[in-house]
């Protein structure tokens, strides 16, 4: 048994951070994608409440990073339009959503509960800034193999009900969250034919209105 410490990440954790990147998407993903030093000085100095690492014998091996926004129920966007491709200068502090940015562990220490404790720590941020929610498009890399014969809304149904596996629509129902609509076009992913899943945990210390 080890400490596994959840912290918020500061500049002196950037190439880390960055090498972590590195790890959980290796080539022929384009490496420019990664995240850079411009934009983590945004994460830390925008939001630094988004900004969390898992950190395990001084080395970190996740992080999750967010922002805030207002959006109305429903409303369409991508990942890049959200998230101001990944700079988080969009970031409301007033917004009523913390909304997820990225959520990465590196895959030696993938199935020991790292993603779920970092979704707990910021379901904490969530509820101690006040806001009504946590949101994020989650990937559908289960799609693809289905698509001939389901529809993306079918496809989640299918997931929900446990008839079929998806790796992360089905980590994220074990987290907590839950279906709030389909995305099109929310990122290039070609598992998920460029769809997500939008998933929501909604702060139940906030009464709706």
């Amino acid at each position: 048994m080890l400490p596994l410490v959840i912290r918020n990440y500061e500049r002196g954790d950037f190439a880390n951070l960055i090498a972590l990147q590195e790890a959980c998407f290796p080539p022929p993903f384009p490496s420019e994608l990664w995240w850079s030093r411009e934009q983590l000085l945004e994460h830390v100095t925008r939001f630094p409440d988004g900004a969390l690492c898992a950190e395990l014998q001084g080395r970190i091996v996740g992080s999750m990073t967010s922002l805030r926004v207002t959006l109305n129920e429903g409303e369409a966007h991508s990942w890049a339009s959200v998230t101001d491709n990944g700079y988080i200068r969009n970031h409301e502090p007033n917004g009523d959503t913390v909304y997820v940015v990225d959520l990465c562990v590196a895959p030696e220490y993938r199935k020991l509960g790292i993603g779920k404790w970092l979704l707990q720590s910021m379901y904490e941020t969530v509820v101690h800034l006040g806001c009504r929610r946590l949101l994020g498009g989650g990937r559908m890399p289960g799609y693809q193999a289905h698509s001939e014969r389901n529809t993306p809304q079918e496809y989640v149904e299918r997931v929900l009900t446990g008839e079929l596996f998806d790796p992360v629509i089905s980590f994220m129902l074990r987290c907590g969250r839950q279906p709030a609509g389909i995305a099109s076009e929310y990122v290039e992913d070609e598992q998920s034919l460029n769809y997500a899943v939008l998933m929501e945990w909604r702060n139940p210390f906030k009464v709706e209105r």
